[in-house]
């Protein structure tokens, strides 16, 4: 059997089975890989005033331990208040609006992210509009309690972050029960302290308990790409089952596999380059929800019973919430596994150790590109001896390649004695035919996992390298470093033994064009990193065929 045409053919059906996956899910079809195809769901056209009806399906008793099963109420008919008013908050690095009824944030503008394509507005993460909605709301339940329905009243003066911290409160009484939100916000940081006061106005005991949620629709992000896919959709974590993550579309059909109680963790909705989530009081037993609460509506909530409250007393529940990028270094000190909604897959026990070495390398160069370029150097520094050992073999096949020839016009059609003969050649020539594809095919995990840091990393976003590159999360905008990774392919097929079968010289010369093609609509720091990748082997491969013809050579004049 030739071994090289089988290898070619797996290599050229993997590039066509590649591009007709993109283009399935250019067209919102399934992908072939299983990996969930971005919904094309139509914005939710319900107002505000409606979308806030989507009440959790909590408790009417709140949950005295960990096992309590949730029940669903209030209804869709629930009378909902409408008098509310907006409340703007303005730190370095966010711009926070809250509603009053419910004391909901309903936008969350990161002032650091410019939008894709617009660099003089900030970055919508969260928005309550006919487009998106997205919010993060708290209430407390197992009676008439204030909700995210409950009309609240502000109560702190400052809207504008002057010092390191700017506190906001809202206050509410019902049921007996007043209810004080606080939201605390710190310079230069998207994690928000938020406290709950919970005090017994009235004159029997109560048993509240505090639910803290994030409701979104199932709509991809505006900036999503049909030639990659990322991940949007929610995710639950606990220290017994590590990091669940569930598509919009399992939720959708009660498909969702998360952790139901515990006393430790988070939730989060997740997509790309950003995170909301919230972190609940560790160490309290709690219950997690996941579900549609309407047509293409989401929530994803965590309820904690607060205890009895006798009538004079009071409570107090600490939380966090992070609205903003996903920043692993400050994730990771906020909450154990928070950094983890940058989700590497299966190869996350490569990838964290290359981003960790990026982000070292920054600290040095200060430019993402630059730090690219490094990378791929010290990568294939590292695997240099692998390489090195393909290049060989490749460069022995290439010597080889007129007596390779020159066996297939003696045997003609006889496969059993054209292989026979072109075993006993390479035992002679000692050239192992796999030679120059055992040793990439070791490299391709470590590939794989740099592809998926650098189109995870937020840091990419918006982050220059030189000229013409001013953004690596996005293409190239004239093309050129995709068209450099094209020449640079051919280049290195003109270096490697020419396929005595005319068709598999036909597909080495596709392959180029298909690969290169695809990368016209990949990031810039991908595309850079081929681009280095491929210059780098062709140097390496130039050099060591170059030292191997110069050894024949001598060997030759002896």
């Amino acid at each position: 059997m030739d071994i090289r045409r089988t290898v070619l053919w797996m290599i050229f059906s993997f590039s066509l089975l590649l591009l007709w996956n993109n283009w399935q899910i250019h067209n919102g079809k399934p992908s072939l890989f299983g990996a969930p195809t971005p919904t094309a769901s139509t914005p939710a056209t319900d107002t505000p005033a409606a979308a806030n009806n989507a009440t959790p399906s909590v408790p009417n008793a709140p949950p005295a331990t960990a096992t309590a099963t949730p029940s669903a109420v209030p209804g869709a008919a629930t009378p909902v208040p409408t008098r509310s008013e907006e409340v703007v908050i303005t730190t370095d690095v966010l711009r926070l609006t809250f509603d009053t009824l419910g004391a909901q944030l309903v936008r969350a503008e990161l002032l650091k992210y410019p939008a894709t394509g617009q660099p003089d507005k900030p970055t919508v993460l969260l928005d309550r509009s006919a487009g998106l909605t997205y919010i993060a709301q708290t209430g407390v339940i197992g009676g008439s309690f204030p909700t995210h329905q409950t009309p609240f009243r502000v109560v702190s003066t400052e809207r504008q972050l002057t010092g390191d911290s700017l506190v906001v409160a809202f206050e509410a009484e019902s049921g007996g029960v007043k209810v004080t939100k606080t939201f605390t916000l710190h310079r230069g940081r998207y994690d928000i302290d938020v406290r709950h006061d919970l005090a017994n106005v009235g004159a029997a005991p109560v048993t509240p308990a505090l639910y803290l949620q994030l409701e979104r629709d199932g709509n991809d992000p505006a900036d999503t790409s049909s030639f990659y896919h990322t991940f949007t959709g929610m995710a639950v974590y606990s220290e017994q089952d590590k990091f669940q993550k569930m598509t919009f579309a399992d939720i959708e059909k009660k498909k969702a596999n998360y952790i139901k109680q515990a006393d430790n963790g988070w939730i989060a909705v997740v997509q790309h380059y950003f995170a909301t989530a919230w972190v609940p009081p560790q160490g309290k037993p709690r219950n997690n929800e996941v579900l549609e609460v309407q047509k293409n509506v989401y929530a994803a909530r965590t309820i904690e019973a607060v205890g009895e409250i006798a009538p004079g007393a009071a409570a107090r529940v600490d939380s966090h919430l992070w609205v903003g990028p996903q920043d692993q270094k400050a994730m990771a000190a906020l909450a154990p596994g928070l950094e983890l909604v940058v989700d590497y897959g299966w190869l996350t026990i490569i990838a964290k150790p290359l981003f960790t070495l990026m982000t070292w390398l920054h600290s040095i160069l200060g430019n993402w590109g630059w730090t690219i370029v490094a990378l791929t150097v010290l990568i294939k520094a590292l695997f240099y001896p692998l390489a090195a050992a393909s290049y060989r073999s490749m460069a022995r096949m290439k010597q080889v390649a007129p007596r390779l020839q020159a066996l297939k016009e003696k045997y003609g059609d006889d496969k059993q004695k054209l292989n026979a003969a072109m075993m006993e050649m390479y035992r002679t020539e000692k050239i192992n035919p796999l030679g120059g594809c055992l040793p990439m095919v070791v490299q391709i995990p470590v590939f794989i996992s740099l592809y998926w840091v650098l189109l995870a990393s937020v840091e990419m976003r918006g982050a220059p390298w030189i000229l013409w590159v001013h953004d690596l999360s996005i293409r190239d905008p004239f093309f050129i470093l995709p068209a450099i990774m094209m020449a640079t392919m051919f280049l290195q097929i003109k270096l490697n033994p020419t396929p005595p079968d005319p068709v598999q010289a036909k597909v080495m010369m596709i392959m180029p064009l298909v690969f290169g093609g695809m990368m016209f609509f990949f990031p810039a720091g991908l595309v850079l990193y081929w681009c280095v990748n491929n210059t780098l082997s062709i140097a390496q491969q130039w050099s060591i065929t170059r030292a191997m013809q110069r050894k024949t050579e001598a060997a030759a004049n002896r």
